[in-house]
């Protein structure tokens, strides 16, 4: 579809000019000769592209630029001066004008600032496409699960998402702690602003006070640079601190102290940085019990806990299994480009009797591994083999054509890893496809570049480690 260029320019001659040179590069053309005229047509239509005189009868460009950003903000306005008017041109993109060119022009130059407006305008449309998926993503109306304490959770998740209050989130590891603070970020007024995730239990407490801070150069050994920290990248927006019930007495007091008074300093630095953050934690932890171990401050509790939100283990809503376990197939359905209809009742019975310690982290991976596995429709309990050192259900098949599974266990009786399973499984289908590399990947599904790789990654076969992918296949064939 043609790029749309409106022209506003009470010179006929320019106009004529400006309206032949984009009607030869392709774009469909809208003309006015006065302010007035030319706001009512953009009003009436949507322009990807506005020339605008500034020395205008009726209404002149500034006063355009004034009513026109009202309501359309990222159209992008290039302006047209009679005279190199630096003040004009500072007034001019002081209200959203993207650039301005001065009478007499060069033709060329108009094409190059017109070309690079429309690829601003690109980018902002492309953002604001991004924005709005992640906005859909983390929903509220997306939650999965039917169990009361879950639907309480989002509810009172919902209600302070708008809000600048701080946000306490509790519940064990893999429970959506994060997907969690995601949504309160996204559906709140700074979604547009950046949501800014730290882990204070994965770096030591130097490292963390950088981390959360940022640092000048020189402040420490190997601060080569001033590095901005995540306060300042999250100004506007939200920063989530994972598992901050794991964070140092000295580093609880001075993040208390940024909570109190909204402003810090970087580390080995004297410049106060106001900022403006909405604070979502979250923790494991006991933290009643660890303020009365003396482990976490009090008063930072009070702060960090303006509003606390729970969320249950996967073990206490084994209803919402049968929910969870379907959004999961569809998901890694999708990703690897097989049609699996469901889970078998049998293989449902195996993931209701685990205790989930890993919860809905440790759900997704084992439908992940079990899709990765599956070779037909339906998952079997064969596939589905719930935590770390769980005895299998069952004995899989062994391999017995193209797209058959090679699993089973080790020597020493525990489940293969997932990446000894892929190994003999990619082996199996390549031998069974006498080394054809093109048939081998329409088998397994994936493209031949995946498969390639994969070869190097298991140096499958003597004569591919050592000849190449492509020479052994020739050889085999």
């Amino acid at each position: 579809m043609a790029k749309r260029v409106l022209i506003i320019d009470d010179e006929e001659a320019i106009r004529s000019v400006l309206a032949d040179l984009f009607g030869d590069l392709g774009y469909e053309i809208a003309q006015a000769g006065d302010g007035k005229t030319g706001l009512k047509t953009a009003l009436a239509d949507h322009h990807d592209l506005i020339l605008l005189d500034l020395s205008l009868p009726v209404l002149d460009g500034i006063g355009f630029l004034r009513e026109f950003r009202d309501t359309a903000p990222d159209v992008p306005v290039v302006m047209i001066t009679g005279y190199a008017s630096l003040e004009s041109a500072i007034e001019a993109m002081r209200l959203g004008a993207y650039d301005y060119i001065t009478k007499p022009f060069d033709l060329d130059e108009v094409q190059m600032i017109a070309e690079r407006a429309l690829a601003h305008e690109r980018i902002i449309d492309e953002h604001k496409y991004l924005q709005e998926q992640l906005k859909a993503r983390h929903s509220f109306d997306n939650v999965i699960g039917r169990n009361p304490q879950i639907q309480q959770a989002y509810v009172l998740a919902a209600q302070v998402a708008d809000s600048n209050a701080s946000v306490l989130v509790l519940g064990e590891t893999g429970t959506g702690k994060e997907y969690l603070a995601r949504a309160i970020h996204y559906q709140s007024r700074r979604a547009d602003a950046p949501f800014v995730k730290v882990s204070c239990v994965a770096l030591p407490e130097t490292l963390l006070e950088s981390e959360l801070f940022g640092h000048e150069k020189g402040a420490f050994t190997n601060a080569v640079a001033r590095r901005i920290g995540r306060f300042e990248s999250a100004d506007g927006g939200t920063l989530f601190l994972d598992e901050v019930g794991d964070m140092t007495q000295a580093t609880q007091l001075k993040l208390l102290r940024v909570l109190q008074e909204k402003q810090f300093e970087r580390v080995g630095g004297n410049e106060t940085i106001s900022i403006d953050v909405r604070i979502v934690a979250a923790t494991n932890r006991d933290v009643k019990k660890a303020i009365g171990e003396g482990e976490f401050r009090e008063d930072l509790y009070y702060r960090l806990n303006v509003v606390s939100i729970a969320l249950p283990p996967l073990r206490e809503r084994k209803e919402d299994m049968p929910e969870l376990v379907s959004h999961f197939i569809r998901k890694y359905a999708r990703e690897t480009g097989k049609e699996i209809e469901g889970m078998a009742p049998e293989a449902m019975a195996v993931l209701q009797s685990h205790s989930w310690p890993g919860n809905i982290r440790e759900l997704e991976n084992c439908i992940h591994r079990a899709v990765v596995l599956c070779r037909g429709r339906t998952l079997l309990p064969a596939y589905v083999q719930p935590g770390d050192t769980a005895e299998p259900t069952a004995t899989v098949p062994a391999y017995s054509g193209p797209g058959a599974l090679c699993a089973g266990l080790t020597r020493s009786g525990g489940p293969k890893s997932l990446a000894d399973v892929e190994r003999e499984h990619i082996e199996a289908v390549l031998k069974d496809c006498n080394w054809n590399q093109t048939r081998a990947a329409s088998v397994l599904g994936i493209d031949r570049k995946t498969l390639r790789n994969k070869i190097r990654e298991y140096r499958l076969g003597t004569e591919i480690a050592v000849a190449g992918p492509d020479d052994a296949a020739k050889s085999h064939q």
